[in-house]
């Protein structure tokens, strides 16, 4: 029997069903779900050294479970000191059981860490249906060890779903149980 992640079970048995009910809809395959969630991360300080680009990649890694890829710009920037083909940045894209098992492990232990957290605010919807969250510090994560990091950078999340409306993506996200603010 092949293995199947919680958030999976869950949505498959509970959450299809909420969102029907709450949307009307009328078949199964309109109801909106989770496709990919995108990790990325800029390293701008990579142009002088070229070994935060593999630490960046590593960490990246090392969170995800997926190997991660570097970035390259595509344009020279003369102020920045930047050429076309210079690695400024790391990404990773999880898709089926790696990207549920990661958004459980990013709702139930990574979230919970962050200081006075109070939840993540609801305004980083673009219109489409997909979600956009910063994370500053990639030590909320617990695969991350604090005594190896050599600098804290930031990284971002973003969920793209089926849904037409924010409303609607909003509505999936929150059944799979990310905590957003109350207004």
């Amino acid at each position: 029997m092949a293995y199947v992640t919680r958030l999976k079970t869950e949505y498959n048995e509970r959450i299809i069903g909420a969102l029907k009910e709450e949307f009307g809809y009328k078949n199964v395959m309109q109801v909106p779900k989770l496709e990919k969630i995108v990790v990325s991360r800029g390293v701008g300080a990579a142009v002088a050294d070229k070994k935060l680009i593999d630490h960046a990649v590593d960490e990246l890694t090392t969170i995800t479970g997926q190997k991660s890829v570097a970035t390259i710009s595509k344009k020279d920037v003369a102020s920045f000191k930047l050429r076309k083909g210079m690695p400024i940045g790391c990404k990773v894209t999880l898709r089926g059981e790696r990207m549920f098992e990661f958004l459980d492990r990013l709702v139930t232990s990574a979230l919970p860490r962050v200081r006075d957290f109070q939840g993540i605010k609801a305004t980083g919807f673009d219109g489409r249906g997909n979600y956009n969250l910063g994370v500053t510090e990639q030590i909320i994560f617990p695969e991350i060890n604090i005594d190896k990091i050599n600098r804290i950078n930031g990284m971002d999340i973003t969920f793209v779903t089926s849904a037409k409306t924010d409303k609607e993506a909003k509505s999936l996200l929150t059944q799979l149980g990310l905590p957003f603010k109350k207004n």
